[in-house]
C-alpha cells in the first residue's frame, strides 16, 4: 500500500512497522543544519522502541559521518543509528580484497575509507587488481571522456563503487 505521509506525517504508520530506514541527507539534514522535525521524529521512534537505520551513500566509514553529525550537534544516541555505503564497502574490502593492489578513483577528500589500508594503493591503473571509485577525480568531474579513455582497455578489473 503506498501512502503519501505529506499531511498525515509518519506517525500515521509508525505503529504498523517495527524497523524504519531513513536516508540522512535531505530528510535528516542538508549538509549544513539538521532538520528538527526529523529529530523530533527519530527521538518518537526511540520513545516508541522502534527501530531504524540512518542509511547514507557517502563513500566513506560510518564514525566519520558520525563524526559529520556530531558536529552539527545531532545526540550520539540518534548518530549510533548510522550506516554508510562506504562502510558496507569497507567490510568488503577488508574480507576479500585487503592484500591485493587497488587504483582509486575519485577526490582526494575520501582518503579515509581506506586508510588502513592505504600501502595497497597504486597511481598505476596496470598495478592495481582493482578500481576503488569513490566518486569522481576533482579536475574530471565534468569530462565523461576522460573516464572512458581511463578504463576504456581496463574491463578485465573489478570495480567497487562505495
Amino acid at each position: 500500500m503506498t501512502k503519501n505521509l505529506d499531511k498525515d506525517g509518519l506517525s500515521s504508520i509508525a505503529q504498523n512497522y517495527n524497523l524504519f530506514y531513513i536516508d540522512l541527507w535531505g530528510v535528516i539534514h542538508n549538509g549544513i543544519s539538521l532538520y528538527q522535525e526529523a529529530i523530533k521524529t527519530l527521538k518518537e521512534l526511540d520513545k516508541t522502541n522502534k527501530e531504524y537505520v540512518l542509511l547514507t551513500n557517502a563513500p566513506r566509514p560510518s564514525n566519520t559521518v558520525k563524526d559529520f553529525l556530531k558536529k552539527m550537534g545531532l545526540d550520539k544516541s540518534i548518530r549510533e543509528h548510522v550506516f554508510s555505503s562506504g562502510e558496507a564497502a569497507l567490510k568488503y574490502l577488508k574480507k576479500n580484497l585487503h592484500s591485493q593492489m587497488f587504483y582509486h578513483i575519485g577526490p582526494s577528500k575520501d582518503f579515509d575509507l581506506f586508510i588502513d589500508f592505504k600501502k595497497m594503493k597504486t597511481d598505476d591503473l596496470n598495478q592495481s587488481n582493482y578500481f576503488l571509485c569513490t566518486g569522481l577525480f576533482d579536475r574530471h568531474n565534468n569530462d565523461l571522456n576522460y573516464y572512458k579513455e581511463l578504463l576504456e582497455n581496463k574491463i578485465d578489473k573489478i570495480m567497487i563503487c562505495t
